[in-house]
Formats: C-alpha cells, structure tokens, sequence
C-alpha cells in the first residue's frame, strides 16, 4: 500500500484518480483551494482528507502527485523536492498507471465526457473496468482487465500517454488561447495516433480524422456508408432512440439508448466498435447502452411543475449545437429557453459570430457575463457584444432571475462550463417563492 498526496485534489482529472487510488487500498490525501467544487463530493464520500495548501503536508514515505496548474516552485511541490520524496506529475502518472490494464482512452473536441462514461458503463456489463472520467467521476478495482480515461487535447496533455486503444470522437478549433488554428490541433491528434498501440476508433463523417496516419489500424464509425460501422434506421420515442448497426454495410444487431440526437448515437457507435473489436458479447453492449444514466453536467434534467431544468457542460459552438438538437428532439412541443455564460475571453471573441448563430435557434436566449480567466486580457469585449447580434436576446442576472418565470412551459438549457449552475440555482429559487 502505497501513500499518496495530490496537490490540487479538486481538479477534473486529480480527483477521480484519487477516487481509483482510494479504490485500490491506497491511502490518499490531498490538498487545494477552499472554493467548492463540485469534484470534492465523491472524495468527500469517501472519506479523502481535503486539506488547505501547506508545506508541511508533505511528509517522507509518500508519492506526490502534482497538477498541472501548479508551478515547480508551489509550497508542496518545492517541500517534496526539499525532502527527497517521490513527486510525479499527474499526467505522467496517469499515463505509467495505464499499461496495467487493457487501456482506452476517449480524446476529440467535444463528446470525451459523455463518450467516456458510455464506454466505462458498457465495458463494465463484460468484464471489470476501471475509468477516469472528467466530470469527476473515478472508480478503481485492483483486479480490473479494462482502464477507460478521459485524454484532453489541451496543452497537448495527452501525448503523455501510448494506449491500447484510442476513441477520436471529432477534431475541432478550440482553446484558441493554445491551439493556433485547425491545423495546429489535427498536429495534436496525428502525434497521439502515432502512440496508439493497438487500434483507433475514429468519427469517420470528421473530414479531419479521415485523413489520419496511424501504426495501428483505424476503424471508422459514422452515418456515411463509407464507415466500418454504420448507424442506419434511426428512430426516437420517449424511451431514446433506436437504430441499426452496419458493419461494413452487412446488418449486424439493433440498439437503442435512452439519449437523443445525432451526436449521442455517434458516441454509442463508437463503444460499439470498440467493444466488438474487443470481442464482447452484442447481448451485453445492448443491455448496458439502455441503462446508462448520463455523466455529470451533461444534459442533467430536473422536472419543478411544467418546466424543465437541464444543465449542460456546452461551451463551444459545436457543444451548443448538439445540445440544442437534443432539446428539440426530446420535446418536440415546447419552446426552448437558451441560457448561456461564455467561458472565457479568448474564445468568446475567437466564436462570437458562431455563438450567435448556433444560439439563434432557440426559442429564447438569455446571456450572462462572460466567465474568465485570470490569464487573460479580455479588452473591451462584454457580453452586449454577442447579444447584439441575437435578436431579442436579454441579459440574465443571477440575483434577479424573474424573467425566465414568463416561460411556464419552457425547456431551460443553462449552458456553459464556468459557473452556470448559480443561474439556475437562483431561477429554482425563485419559482419556490413566486409559485
């Protein structure tokens, strides 16, 4: 039994390979800022001490592992270093841990989270999984065949890790306060095809991914004919949507999921490939796709009287999208209430004509201030800038929500990935008071 110390216990990826490690026997602490987080419920289930930063947390005997948001000369990290104890970045942890197992990991633009929870909950119905998911979910089993993780392209972080198997879901401009362009991302993937061991399940209807160069083959999934797998017969109903699957345009077996829209079938293709490469049973993937209960943040709903609640984790263009297809799809007959925070300057400015366009398709748009970061100089640019280019889009302040009680009715999509949820909270608020 090994002791370990995370420094920055709370972050996406720190806290559900805390969870693991906690799983396995190990013994765990760690360290962070006092704000909440909703990554610190799971550790605080488990009985993972939470402390405040401070060197003398660092005791000798134990492992360190430090997040990527904390410089080499942070109070912990430098006590670590001062006294000779083991301090791993998390990363490269991650990416030693993995080649204990049968590894998959879930890398693309959007749909990693939702992909990678579908993943670990089928794999699961064959054979034990452990996963790492990045709405700070982790679950760790010291007998386990199967390890499925989350792999961010940010910063090229996932170039840290050479998989059995790599799920590529989509390749899109994104973190612009990295990436440059398009191309510069499509670099990133390329490199981490080159590292996959065994095989990649790519989104073959993404132009991008089409033109990867791999060691390893590469199965493709997608609407389009030309695919491995194929989704054909698409058909939805209250319980989700059903389709077939072609492999290689010859019928191999029907399933359903208890999600809509386009993209939710394209992540389900992807387990599907990956788990019939794998050789586990079709009965099982069946059974396990119609009883999956979602991922943290990502079109969680809550039912108050006649209207719908959901909050999701979109925060890109694309994201909004989807999220609005899905909405739509699912109900049909009621009007569809957008509000979205921007997260972050740099891509508020770098997508403020597609944010605009993707949100003038709901019913309704109600926009908060812009979520930022402390890196960033965000100029001029507010958030009038974008509701100036949606007619009829209204500004929302959380401490005064009472225009959304006009909509009785409405779906009420609170989109974004900083701090959204305070939106909602105070529009729940307000309807137990009012109504």
């Amino acid at each position: 039994m090994t002791s370990f110390h995370f420094v920055g216990i709370k972050g996406s990826g720190m806290s559900p390979l805390a969870q693991i490690l906690h799983d396995m026997n190990h013994e765990v602490q760690g360290s962070d800022i006092e704000k909440r987080f909703f990554t610190q419920k799971p550790l605080e289930d488990r009985g993972i001490e939470i402390l405040p930063f401070n060197k003398e947390n660092i005791n000798p005997g134990m492992t360190v592992i430090a997040g990527n948001a904390f410089p080499d000369d942070h109070e912990e990290i430098q006590a670590a270093h001062d006294q000779g104890v083991e301090c791993i970045r998390y990363h490269k942890f991650l990416g030693d841990f993995m080649n204990n197992y049968i590894s998959v990991g879930v890398s693309g633009a959007h749909g990693k989270t939702s992909t990678t929870g579908l993943l670990a909950h089928v794999m699961q119905g064959a054979d034990q999984t452990s996963y790492l998911i990045g709405d700070g979910s982790g679950k760790g089993f010291e007998d386990s065949k199967y390890f499925v993780f989350e792999a961010c392209e940010y910063r090229r972080h996932f170039l840290s890790y050479s998989p059995d198997y790599m799920i590529m879901t989509n390749i899109d401009f994104d973190h612009p306060d990295y990436f440059a362009d398009i191309e510069d991302v499509f670099s990133a993937f390329q490199e981490m095809a080159k590292q996959v061991n065994k095989g990649i399940i790519a989104c073959g209807d993404d132009d991008h991914l089409q033109s990867l160069v791999a060691n390893v083959p590469v199965l493709f999934y997608g609407f389009n004919e030309e695919n491995d797998f194929q989704a054909r017969n698409v058909e939805t109903s209250a319980a989700g949507t059903s389709f077939d699957v072609f492999v290689r345009n010859e019928y191999y077996a029907s399933f359903e999921i208890p999600m809509y829209g386009d993209h939710t079938i394209l992540n389900a293709l992807s387990v599907i490939a990956i788990c019939h490469y794998e050789g586990i049973q079709t009965e099982v993937v069946q059974v396990q796709l119609k009883t999956f209960g979602g991922v943290k943040r990502r079109f969680t709903e809550k039912h108050i009287g006649s209207r719908t609640l959901i909050d999701d984790y979109a925060h890109h263009p694309t994201e909004i999208k989807a999220t609005l297809d899905s909405a739509s799809k699912k109900y049909p007959d009621r009007d569809i209430i957008a509000i979205f925070q921007p997260h972050t300057f740099t891509r508020t400015q770098t997508f403020l004509e597609e944010f605009a366009d993707c949100l003038k398709k709901a019913d309704h748009v109600y926009l908060c201030e812009i979520f930022g970061s402390a890196r960033e100089n965000h100029g001029k640019l507010s958030i009038t800038d974008l509701q100036n280019k949606i007619d009829g889009a209204e500004i929302l302040s959380a401490d005064d929500p009472s225009s959304l009680g006009k909509h009785d009715n409405g779906v009420f999509l609170f989109m974004g990935a900083g701090d959204v949820q305070k939106f909602q909270e105070s529009f729940e608020s307000w309807i137990s008071e009012h109504e």
